[in-house]
C-alpha cells in the first residue's frame, strides 16, 4: 500500500485524545500552514480559523458539544467559523492581496472583481451562508489529511451547539458562526475504536463511470 493510502487507512475519528500528549509547535504550524493553502471558491476563503489554547474557554466549550472529551484533552482546538454574509468587501480584499502578492495593478483585476461581484452578492442570505460553510468544509479537509500524513489524530465534530459556540467566541458580532470543530492531538490507548477496520462503500457502490 503506498503512503497516501496507508496514511488515509490509518487516519479515523479519535474518540478518545492522551491529554499528556502534544503536538510540537513545528508540526502544528505545519498544519496551519497547510490549511492556509487549502483551496476555496475563486479563492476568496470566506472563513475564521479559530485556535482556542484558552483551557478555561475549553471547559466552557465542552458542555455545549455534548459533553465530548475531546474539545478538553486534545493537544489543539480549531473552530472553523464561516461568514453569515458578506458584501463587496470579501471580493475587494482578496483583489487587493492578489494585486500586492502578484505585484499587479487593481485595474486590471477589475473584469475578474465584478464577475465574483455578480455571481456572489445577490445571493439571498441563506444560500450565502450555505456557500461559505463548504468552503470551511474544504479547509477542514486539507487540514486533516495534512495531520494524517504527520500521523497526528483529529476528530470533524458536528456535535456542538453552534449558537453557544458563537456566545461563547463572540462570533456573531465579527459576522460570523461556527461550523465545525476539529480536536487535534494522540490517540490515547484506551481508544478502542482506533483497532476497528475501516468501514466504507465499496468501490462498486461508491464509484459510476460514465
Amino acid at each position: 500500500m503506498n503512503n497516501t493510502l496507508e496514511n488515509r487507512t490509518w487516519r479515523y475519528a479519535t474518540k478518545k485524545f492522551d491529554a499528556t500528549k502534544k503536538v510540537s509547535s513545528e508540526d502544528f504550524e505545519t498544519l496551519l500552514e497547510a490549511t492556509r493553502l487549502s483551496a476555496s471558491s475563486y479563492g476568496l476563503q470566506p472563513y475564521q480559523i479559530l485556535i482556542i489554547e484558552n483551557k478555561d474557554i475549553r471547559e466552557k466549550l465542552k458542555p455545549v458539544s455534548w459533553g465530548q472529551s475531546q474539545i478538553t484533552d486534545a493537544s489543539h482546538l480549531i473552530v472553523f467559523a464561516s461568514l453569515t454574509n458578506f458584501g463587496s468587501e470579501l471580493v475587494d480584499s482578496y483583489v487587493s492581496n492578489v494585486s500586492t502578492t502578484r505585484n499587479i495593478p487593481e485595474e486590471s483585476l477589475k473584469e475578474y472583481s465584478d464577475f465574483m461581484k455578480s455571481n456572489l452578492l445577490d445571493l439571498p442570505k441563506e444560500v450565502k451562508e450555505n456557500w461559505t460553510a463548504k468552503q470551511a468544509y474544504i479547509a477542514l479537509g486539507n487540514l486533516m489529511q495534512a495531520a494524517a500524513e504527520l500521523k497526528i489524530d483529529t476528530c470533524p465534530m458536528e456535535g456542538f451547539e453552534a449558537d453557544k459556540y458563537d456566545e461563547i467566541l463572540g462570533l456573531a458580532e465579527k459576522g460570523l458562526t461556527a461550523t465545525v470543530v476539529l480536536p487535534i492531538g494522540y490517540r490515547s490507548e484506551e481508544d478502542q475504536t482506533q483497532h476497528y477496520a475501516k468501514v466504507r462503500k465499496s468501490k462498486k457502490e461508491l464509484f459510476t463511470h460514465i
